[in-house]
């Protein structure tokens, strides 16, 4: 809805990753530096570690819109606690291998024809898996296995793996030993710089039509960066709703205290952790100051009363904005039979 109001063609800060706004922050730019070492030397692990929200599926996307199909056949597996056997098939299957119902060593066997049948083509194989924290630890050493095949000396198969930061602490456990030992590059992705947010958001909107409008204040950009940390994942979050609030109140200009409204709304719509058990104070210990404490619940029940009337206000402007749109539309859409 926000995006009509501000004549964008899209909304520039969904949640769901999208490579078509990837933008060069220092720590992305350094992975992709590690990655195109590793497709350099045709071999190896590569692995790259972020905490959620990071852009570790941005960069996986914008790595495959940068890859020459010609040259490079990719295999893309997003784990969730696959077991070994099961990885193998879905490797096979990356391959053009049609595994259903073979024991272990038949579906390795087809994996290696596989590989050896892209080598044919002129092509390398490229493994990527996402989210490797998920892993089980078998899965992960029959991955090592992979990396075995080659043909002429040279490998077969390339490997890159993401994950959270726990990725790495799992590959310090000495059963990986042998896998370590064929890690040719490691990048873990931190949060974007206080100075990246400001063109971060400028490139998010110029992707969907962005004129300058609306604007942000220097103060409004340092506040959703302290929220959140520079945090990509975050800033979408935050961004999106304040664009929303803006679209609600009219506002063309966002300062601060936009956003420390936004994020107050935020943080109230958080889930409130619930005691398992009521803790009972002994009368004994009850403060001799209860009447202060009676003033101070009603003042907060006031402010609660007067922050329910807010949500009210905001929530017919919200209806008002969606029939105008809705309206719009209909008006916009030739009924059928008639021409376009």
């Amino acid at each position: 809805m926000y995006d009509n109001h501000y004549g964008l063609s899209g909304r520039p800060f969904q949640l769901t990753p999208d490579p078509a706004f990837w933008f060069d922050t220092a720590t992305h730019r350094k992975a992709m530096a590690y990655l195109g070492y590793g497709l350099s030397q045709a071999e190896g692990f590569v692995v790259v570690t972020g905490d959620p929200g990071a852009g570790k599926t941005t960069l996986v996307g914008h790595l495959m819109n940068m890859i020459d199909p010609a040259r490079l056949h990719v295999v893309r597996i997003v784990t969730s606690q696959i077991e070994a056997h099961d990885l193998l098939h879905l490797v096979a299957e990356g391959l053009g291998a049609d595994t259903r119902g073979l024991v272990k060593a038949q579906v390795l066997s087809a994996v290696e024809k596989g590989l050896h049948a892209v080598a044919r083509t002129g092509k390398r194989t490229l493994l990527i898996v996402d989210e490797a924290q998920a892993l089980p630890m078998q899965s992960v050493e029959e991955l090592r296995m992979l990396s075995n095949f080659q043909a002429g000396g040279h490998a077969l198969l390339q490997i890159f793996l993401l994950g959270q930061p726990e990725f790495r602490e799992r590959l310090a456990d000495p059963a990986l030993e042998q896998l370590r030992q064929r890690v040719i590059a490691t990048h873990h992705l931190e949060a974007m710089g206080e100075d990246e947010l400001g063109p971060y958001l400028a490139h998010r909107l110029s992707v969907v039509g962005w004129q300058g409008r609306p604007d942000f204040t220097e103060d409004a950009v340092a506040a959703m960066y302290r929220w959140s940390g520079g945090s990509p994942r975050k800033v979408n979050q935050l961004a999106s709703r304040v664009l929303l609030f803006g679209a609600i109140e009219q506002i063309e200009r966002f300062d601060a205290e936009d956003v420390e409204a936004v994020i107050a709304d935020l943080v109230d719509d958080a889930p409130v952790a619930v005691a398992s058990e009521p803790v009972v104070e002994p009368l004994e210990a009850a403060r001799p100051d209860m009447s202060a404490d009676i003033v101070a619940h009603a003042a907060r029940i006031a402010r609660l009363e007067a922050r329910l009337e807010e949500q009210d206000e905001a929530l017919r402007r919200v209806l008002t904005l969606m029939v105008d749109f809705i309206e719009n539309e209909e008006s916009r859409t030739p009924l059928r039979g008639t021409a376009a």
